[in-house]
């Protein structure tokens, strides 16, 4: 466990122009890699599946990329026993699929609740946010020392730098792809981006954010050290559209993805797709995952070439639970989830149309 953090405590006042607040320090980004470190050789692993990505997206390379995993982590032992299962499936379906393990450590929340193991890793309230930061990088350096590629969310611009040596795949969420802080971070990363359509399901914020990550930026950011600092990206080009359906229904079907298509063609944009089988395009309904599964696999078999990506929300046992003291081992305490064999059996549907 990384060193003990110090208590600073703002003056507390009667005066309500006043905020009152009590900050704790952490420890820097760079102390955590030190603890947690990437050696040379994982370093041109990651290297590697980034450019193998990468390749996937632009159509260089003509698999299908899949991103899949719990909706957010939690316990430590059944991320890894997911991601031994995980790595068993890409061996035996590396010459059609690239799969990706989700491995997200932040929890949006539209008003309260437990945001991630990231924030709150006991999930009793505590908010260990230094436990959390140690706890996470910790795990997904095991993940990724066992070979695979790992995506995560963007949420917290400061909380990334932790974990972003490790990452081979980046989502924006619906939420924030509208942020020019998001699109300024994404215009400085090594590694595919992927943008959710807003939550109305129109892509218009999806395809500006991409235009604008594909160019340089200027702008506030913090070095290793957590000193502020001003950040020169050169623009990130590697980046697709994710299609998550929005308030009005579903996006994932041929005539959704043609408008996406047209939309990316003229904006000058690769003609990149990755369709959410879960969130709105299944009603928030994990069961019917496999339903936005079987359309685009239809899709992909009649020669459909701009979907070049999935996203699954799978776990070792199906649904969700809520937190409590005596939890389902690989249950998701989030979104619901499709368990394992379900997973298995979707993915061999994706292969099958390749």
């Amino acid at each position: 466990m990384i060193g003990q953090a110090q208590n600073s405590q703002a003056p507390v006042t009667d005066n309500d122009e006043e905020t009152v607040c009590m900050t704790t320090a952490l420890p820097s980004a760079a102390i955590l890699k030190q603890t947690y470190v990437v050696s040379s050789q994982l370093h041109d692993r990651i290297a590697e599946q980034r450019r193998a990505i990468r390749n996937v997206i632009t159509g260089k390379d003509p698999r299908v990329l899949v991103v899949m995993g719990p909706c957010s982590l939690h316990c430590d032992t059944a991320a890894l026993e997911y991601a031994e299962h995980l790595r068993a499936l890409q061996a035996r379906y590396a010459d059609k699929l690239l799969l990706v393990m989700r491995t997200y450590l932040e929890k949006p929340r539209t008003t309260v609740g437990w945001k991630g193991m990231l924030y709150d890793p006991d999930m009793d309230g505590s908010n260990d946010l230094a436990r959390g930061l140690d706890r996470s990088r910790n795990l997904l350096v095991k993940i990724t020392e066992m070979g695979l590629p790992i995506a995560t969310e963007v949420l917290n611009p400061l909380a990334f730098q932790y974990f972003d040596d490790l990452i081979s795949w980046v989502a924006i969420g619906a939420r924030t792809t509208e942020s020019q802080t998001h699109r300024e971070i994404a215009s400085a990363l090594p590694c595919v981006v992927g943008f959710k359509n807003g939550t109305d399901g129109g892509l218009d914020v999806a395809i500006n954010a991409l235009r604008s990550a594909a160019n340089p930026h200027v702008f506030f950011g913090a070095d290793v050290n957590g000193q502020v600092s001003v950040v020169r990206s050169r623009g990130n080009t590697a980046g697709q559209v994710v299609l998550r359906g929005g308030k009005h229904g579903t996006n994932y079907d041929a005539l959704h993805v043609a408008k996406a298509k047209k939309a990316l063609n003229a904006a000058g944009l690769v003609e990149s797709v990755m369709v959410d089988c879960s969130h709105e395009n299944s009603g928030k309904d994990h069961t019917k995952q496999a339903n936005v599964v079987e359309n685009v696999a239809k899709q992909l078999a009649s020669g459909c070439k701009v979907i070049r990506g999935l996203m699954l929300e799978s776990h070792l046992k199906s649904g969700r639970q809520n937190i409590s003291n005596d939890l389902d081992y690989g249950r998701s305490v989030t979104d619901a989830c499709i368990d394992w064999a379900e997973s298995e059996a979707l993915i061999a549907t994706i292969a099958r149309a390749i």
